[in-house]
């Protein structure tokens, strides 16, 4: 049972961890089209300080932990940290976000280093549309990853498709397809308004607007996932082996089960992806505080943990960009 809890008794069991702020690839929502200001390497954390960290956070019930970026397999040596994150007995669950452009060829590392499961970040089914959309990148190369990884066991891998009016909402039917046909475990994220070259200029497709679309396909039953369920509610089409999955940041935020923490590249403790309150944990660390010290940190800021963001009453995300803060 998670010793941490905020202001408006949710518990805390869940951290979220950028590894850096590079990636190999530019998608259209989470950068701006110039680009971001890179990190210095001084700045980003070690290995073993991240680790540090972790185990602080552990000591105090965070039992979940997943490894994000920019894009974490750019990372060198990221199974090394992995291994030893797997190596707290407490942590029952470790996992990564990735683009899956590197996926295929550290699929099989991953795992043996003490990975669980994967979820990739795959917004298009069309070569020339990824290309748009990523700016750069090859489609096959994230399809290799994902036959990759679930060849390897990292199990369930999920299919995150953020839905962009007039940009890949066409699609919805053939990743809904995937999952009858596949068993693919696809989750449709409704698109929020970040620092990126579309975020003027898509309108949102609510998960309402998408369950319409899909009504053809057979009735979606309700479906509970064995790991990782997350803020997503799950279902499944008629003899289907694979899963939907809806995530409602903006029509139906679940604000009032979030169970996380976000920690930066930099080292920065954040309370939510959608506010802009960080608090600094690298220069205690850095300093030598002890882990009972950086306990105390992070009992405090959990407590300042706001009640939910604002996209429903019309606000936008203005601060780092998703790059830095690892979605």
């Amino acid at each position: 049972m998670t010793k941490l809890a905020d202001s408006f008794q949710r518990p805390i069991n869940y951290l979220r961890i950028s590894v850096t702020d590079r990636c190999n690839l530019r998608c259209v929502y989470c950068m701006p089209p110039e680009g971001i200001s890179l990190m210095s390497h001084n700045d980003i954390l070690t290995y073993e300080e991240i680790f540090t960290l972790v185990k602080a956070a552990a000591e105090l019930g965070i039992d979940r932990v997943r490894l994000t970026g920019g894009e974490p397999l750019v990372r060198m040596g990221l199974p090394d940290l992995i291994k030893m994150i797997a190596g707290i007995k407490t942590i029952n669950d470790i996992s990564l976000t990735t683009n899956g452009i590197l996926l295929a060829k550290n699929a099989a590392e991953l795992k043996k280093a003490g990975l669980m499961r994967v979820n990739v970040s795959l917004d298009t089914l069309k070569p020339e549309r990824f290309r748009q959309i990523t700016r750069c990148g090859q489609l096959e190369d994230t399809l290799k990853g994902i036959a990759a990884a679930n060849k390897v066991g990292l199990n369930p891998v999920k299919i995150n498709m953020v839905v962009m009016d007039g940009v890949n909402d066409d699609e919805l039917v053939d990743f809904a397809q995937k999952t009858i046909k596949d068993g693919w475990h696809v989750r449709f994220i409704e698109y929020m308004p970040v620092t990126g070259e579309s975020s003027k200029t898509i309108d949102l497709v609510s998960v309402n607007d998408m369950k319409k679309r899909l009504e053809f396909l057979g009735k979606l039953e309700p479906f509970k996932m064995d790991k990782g369920n997350g803020p997503a509610k799950y279902f499944r089409f008629p003899c289907a082996k694979g899963t939907v999955g809806f995530i409602t940041p903006v029509t139906e935020h679940f604000c009032y089960q979030c169970n996380r923490l976000r920690l930066t590249a930099d080292g920065k403790l954040r309370l939510c992806l959608l506010r802009e309150d960080e608090i600094d944990l690298r220069e205690p660390l850095r300093r030598g505080a002890s882990v009972e010290e950086l306990k105390e940190i992070i009992i405090k800021a959990t407590a300042a943990k706001p009640k939910g963001h604002q996209l429903a009453e019309g606000g936008v995300h203005k601060g780092r960009p998703f790059s830095q803060v690892g979605g």
